[in-house]
């Protein structure tokens, strides 16, 4: 049974897709590690990354922490990050992804020194994730909130166009989907404001960084179309978007031409420490 102040539309929206999202969607860089060791003041002895999807920023804290456990809610995302755990054999013992939800984790009080949310943060309720964050991290613990930018940066007319196309796609998806059905998301914006206005943390900002990553045309296109609201989209109805996608899929490849490029990501993270 799902805990109150969860949306199973909020779960359910990432059915599906979960070799898609892993295949296309960043890695968590490695500055996470040294930012949010720094503020913790020493090597964390157990990290937490809730909402965990497929491990993409859970796998990072493996050689950097004693523990390291993934939580998610969402029964494909989990078991494709159970599945990549399984494929490293004995490389990551201190490894484990497990089912639960942010304000419902499977940890005692003031147990775990680093807690993070990457790309997640805002498909939770914010008070009472924020609550039991602040029950599980010891004092002096660090919660961290970090999301890419989307698009990522590339060139003007396919970033606009990419935008025009995400929106179309949200609009069609509000008209197709029964209220009941339509995810909940909180504005990444309004984080920061959030994690102060708890009165949980004694000190609390925003980090922004970049970080480069090789990308080609497949890889471009592959993460506009591993969007939460385009996948559930294309569930409904496969041809809504097929021109916008097709015109998208062409100006992006006629700019990469076939070449890999590094590609800047940019991040906002925003902290809180217990």
């Amino acid at each position: 049974m799902i805990p109150s102040d969860n949306s199973k539309a909020n779960i359910d929206r990432f059915l599906g897709y979960q070799d898609e999202y892993d295949r296309y969607r960043p890695e968590a860089p490695q500055l996470v590690i040294t930012l949010l060791s720094n503020y913790l003041g020493r090597r964390p002895s157990r990290v937490a990354d809730i909402g965990c999807g497929t491990g993409l920023s859970t796998f990072l804290w493996k050689d950097a922490a004693d523990a390291v456990t993934g939580v998610e809610p969402n029964p494909d995302m989990l078991g494709k990050a159970q599945e990549k755990l399984r494929l490293l054999g004995g490389g990551a013992d201190n490894l484990t992804f497990v089912p639960g939800y942010s304000n419902q984790l499977p940890f005692d009080p003031e147990s775990v020194d680093i807690i993070t949310c990457s790309q997640s943060f805002h498909w939770m309720d914010p008070a009472s994730t924020l609550q039991e964050i602040a029950r599980c991290l010891r004092p002096g613990g660090v919660f961290a909130a970090y999301d890419c930018d989307w698009p990522l940066v590339l060139e003007p007319s396919i970033e606009a166009r990419y935008n025009r196309m995400i929106a179309a796609s949200d609009a069609r998806l509000t008209e197709l989907q029964p209220a009941a059905d339509q995810a909940r998301k909180w504005d990444k914006e309004g984080h920061l404001g959030r994690i102060q206005a708890s009165g949980r943390f004694t000190y609390a900002r925003e980090i922004v960084f970049h970080n480069f990553e090789s990308c080609d045309a497949e890889r471009y296109i592959g993460l506009a179309l591993s969007q939460g609201g385009m996948q559930s989209l294309l569930k409904l109805s496969p041809g809504a978007l097929t021109q916008d996608i097709a015109l998208f899929s062409a100006e992006v490849e006629a700019f990469f031409q076939g070449r890999t490029l590094q590609v800047p990501i940019s991040y906002r993270m925003r902290v809180g420490v217990k």
